[in-house]
């Protein structure tokens, strides 16, 4: 099998791989499988649990919620205080793993120190981790198991896929190596239904600029802003901005002005692969309620 040359069908300014557009079509299509559900006597329902008062995880929160009710999905909130102890955390999470109106749900993290993280992440019930980031949907999807996939890889290669970016066989770098991001979308790269070949970087890569060049696809996910520079990217390669960081207050993303007259494609950020995770978080609890109501997805 031939590699694809993206390098063909290089152009002066890159097109947009636009997230916002794209969740935007995703939404409507959830819609559609909500009511097809909701006939059928299973409407799906999104639950967050939020310990304390961050404000920006209140606005996260209040922002999954308001995604979900856009495509007829049900909120259940579980807001907690501060105080909130190991023991009445987990009796809520026993709760929503025994609630048939919860169909998928996030812990939002971090939790107070004095809180186990680990042991409450191994308590979600796996059918409802609508992160995709619990132990168990992570081991699975390391033996290529079924289980929700980690929003964001999987916002990455839905938004590739639906600007028909050639995938298969191509060589991509990832440079990040979060759970969230890097690692996780290795292992999706790698199946055999995206059958890339895929190089995992990070900040401490000796040539970082030498395994970005040769890479068909770049996915910037390490959190240093501006870190992808023009001269480190092969004419015609797609670049996918995830990287989030503040320089003197403003959200800065780790791909340098200029790669948009080199890529053929590039992501921006914000307005890229953002749009995209809260997409698939919403697709995750419509699939595990379908998969509840004995429908394929």
């Amino acid at each position: 099998m031939s590699t694809p040359d993206l390098t063909e069908r290089n152009q002066a300014v890159a097109t947009v791989l636009d997230g916002k557009a794209t969740k935007d079509a995703i939404f409507a299509e959830l819609t559609g499988r909500v009511a097809a559900l909701t006939e059928r006597g299973m409407t799906p329902g999104l639950a967050t649990v939020l310990v304390g008062e961050d404000p920006g995880s209140h606005s996260y929160v209040r922002s999954k919620h308001r995604d979900s009710a856009q495509v007829g999905v049900t909120s259940i909130r579980r807001d907690l205080p501060e105080d909130t102890t190991q023991a009445e955390l987990e009796k809520v999470v026993d709760e929503l793993n025994a609630d048939p109106a919860c169909t998928g749900y996030i812990v939002q993290l971090p939790l107070p120190k004095h809180i186990d993280t680990g042991a409450i992440l191994d308590r979600i019930d796996p059918a409802k981790d609508a992160d995709g980031l619990a132990p168990v949907s992570l081991g699975k999807l390391v033996l290529n198991e079924q289980a929700p996939l980690p929003c964001t890889p999987r916002g990455i290669v839905e938004l590739l896929r639906r600007y028909d970016v050639p995938i298969e066989g191509t060589h991509v770098a990832v440079v990040g190596r979060g759970i969230t991001v890097g690692r996780t979308l290795g292992l999706l790269l790698t199946r055999r239904s995206e059958n890339a070949t895929v190089t995992l970087c990070h900040t401490g890569t000796r040539d970082l600029a030498a395994e970005t060049r040769r890479a068909d696809i770049v996915v910037a996910a390490a959190g240093v802003p501006h870190l992808i520079t023009p001269d480190m990217v092969k004419p015609g390669a797609a670049v996918l901005d995830v990287g989030v960081s503040r320089v003197d207050g403003t959200l800065t993303g780790d791909v340098a002005p200029g790669v948009d007259d080199v890529a053929e494609y590039l992501s921006p950020n914000p307005g890229g692969v953002g749009p995209m995770t809260r997409a698939m978080l919403v697709t995750n609890v419509v699939e595990a309620a379908e998969r509840a109501a004995g429908i394929a997805s």
